[in-house]
């Protein structure tokens, strides 16, 4: 695999924990508490409070526009490389 496959897989699995997280941030909620629970005691009495899930949610939001906007821009750089007609008629 090279390096332009693994820039896109990575941007895609963010884009898809971006709107999970968008979408429904009582499950990134629950699964936060459950890495705190390996280091703490009593973290499943923990609860996230309103704040916190909008939070989470403009987290989310963040996400996808971000891995969006970077496969948008690799799918641009890639349609460049592309030799076209033209290119190939000058060599």
């Amino acid at each position: 695999m090279n390096g332009q496959q693994s820039r896109r897989i990575g941007a895609a699995f963010v884009l898809l924990q971006g709107a999970v997280t968008a979408l429904f941030p009582q499950v990134s909620s629950k699964f936060i508490t459950r890495m705190i629970g390996t280091n703490f005691e009593n973290a499943s009495d923990l609860e996230a409070k309103p704040v916190y899930l909008q939070q989470l949610r403009a987290m989310g939001v963040g996400m996808v526009a971000a891995a969006g906007t970077d496969l948008l821009l690799q799918s641009i750089t890639e349609g460049d490389e592309r030799p076209t007609k033209a290119d190939d008629s000058d060599g």
